[in-house]
């Protein structure tokens, strides 16, 4: 293969869990500018790559490719993990990205849509009953099957998130810069659950919490009212110094160790004002170094 600034300007491979939104990540995808593929068997990946490069090379120089792969080809995918390797030793830019969401979360999409998972069947055999495995069994067995790949990928939970919320995260993350860790500072409410793309995750329930000033209660964190009351307790202070000092020293080695993705989870009791602020503020002290990214998971919901 030649190199590649005569091949594809990216690649980027979708996968997950079934029911996780690849088909509205995809879309979005295609919506930036990118030429979609949904379910290439793995087996046809080197081809499809050749085929791509050759047609970048000579027509497309800033063509972006995107495929999806799942578990409707799970013989094949022992062999993708050691395929996307090899082409990026080749000089393939590839991002590879999880789409992932709570067990809770997918057995309503499923039950909504009246939909079978494709790991449903099974074949017939003593207790095998109506011959389709419990909803929740397939739901795990997928997540046993795809375990090394979520691994090798960053991880985008889509739980609590709606079909624009997620469209608009992904043109984020194909927007960011390639050339910097992309670290992305997400709020949420821990009532709601702790998001599973976290790699990092700070509880600021402990802080003075600006609910209970009736003033403040229907304002969030990005509020300057709210900003203002937080900056004043010394505390808020303390922690958000003491999280910036952590993230200082290991953010370098995250970065010298090819990871190009990190998700740092700030946490509070409504995802409403602590977290929200926070997220905020971690962003400005780290947006010149890092290609910072901010989600505010319970606020984007109303939005």
């Amino acid at each position: 293969m030649t190199g590649p600034a005569s091949g594809l300007r990216e690649l980027v491979l979708v996968t997950g869990i079934s029911g996780s939104g690849k088909s509205i990540a995809l879309h979005a995808l295609e919506d930036a500018g990118f030429f979609c593929v949904d379910n290439l068997p793995p087996e046809l990946l080197r081809e499809f790559v050749r085929v791509e490069r050759q047609r970048a090379a000579e027509q497309h120089p800033d063509r972006r490719v995107a495929i999806a792969v799942d578990v409707r080809s799970a013989g094949s995918l022992p062999h993708l993990l050691p395929l996307l390797a090899e082409l990026k030793g080749e000089g393939v830019a590839i991002r590879s990205f999880f789409l992932d969401a709570s067990t809770e979360a997918l057995v309503r999409r499923f039950s909504e849509t009246r939909r079978p998972h494709p790991l449903s069947q099974t074949d017939d055999g003593p207790g095998a009953g109506d011959g389709r495995r419990a909803l929740v069994d397939a739901i795990e067995l997928e997540r046993e099957l795809l375990t090394d790949l979520r691994e090798a990928s960053s991880v985008l939970d889509t739980s609590h998130l709606r079909p624009a919320q997620l469209r608009a995260w992904v043109r984020d993350l194909v927007q960011a810069d390639r050339s910097r860790l992309t670290v992305v500072f997400e709020s949420f409410a821990f009532k709601h659950g702790v998001p599973r793309d976290a790699d990092f995750v700070y509880d600021l329930r402990v802080l003075p919490n600006p609910h209970y000033i009736r003033e403040l209660r229907a304002l969030t964190g990005r509020d300057a009212a709210v900003a203002a009351y937080l900056e004043q307790q010394p505390e808020v202070g303390e922690m958000l110094s003491q999280i910036e000092t952590f993230l200082r020293r290991w953010l370098p080695a995250f970065a010298q160790d090819q990871r190009g993705y990190l998700t740092v989870a700030i946490g509070c009791t409504g995802g409403q004002h602590r977290s929200v602020y926070a997220v905020e503020w971690l962003c400005r002290r780290f947006g010149a170094e890092v290609s910072a990214l901010v989600r505010h998971r319970e606020l984007d919901a109303r939005e």
